[in-house]
């Protein structure tokens, strides 16, 4: 049942703030599941302990700080992939994906 809930929570998860404080939620979860102080994690990471609070509490924290903490937690692939394949709900979007593929810049359209 949990399981399901879970898959839900991550198709209904549409705003900012949410999913913001769900990835805090889930860094939390794996800082405490390695047994890491936020005071560990930040030496690790080079990111200020309260950089880290504020992540964990507000769900607010900068790109490179993500990626800091990310690396010392061993999540690289997973924050330096975050756009690497291309997503589309359509054909036309696929379509629109192929034709555009090796451009370096976008056109109005």
């Amino acid at each position: 049942m949990n399981n399901i809930l879970s898959l839900l929570e991550n198709y209904t998860l549409d705003n900012i703030n949410d999913i913001a404080m769900s990835m805090a939620d889930d860094f939390r979860k794996r800082r405490i599941e390695k047994n890491l102080t936020r005071k560990q994690v930040a030496e690790m990471s080079g990111v200020a302990v309260a950089n880290i609070v504020r992540f964990e509490q507000k769900g607010l924290i900068s790109l490179k700080n993500l990626i800091g903490i990310a690396m010392a937690m061993k999540y690289t692939s997973e924050v330096k992939n975050i756009f690497s394949e291309p997503k589309y709900s359509t054909m036309e979007e696929l379509t629109q994906i192929r034709k555009n593929a090796g451009k370096t810049r976008a056109h109005k359209q």
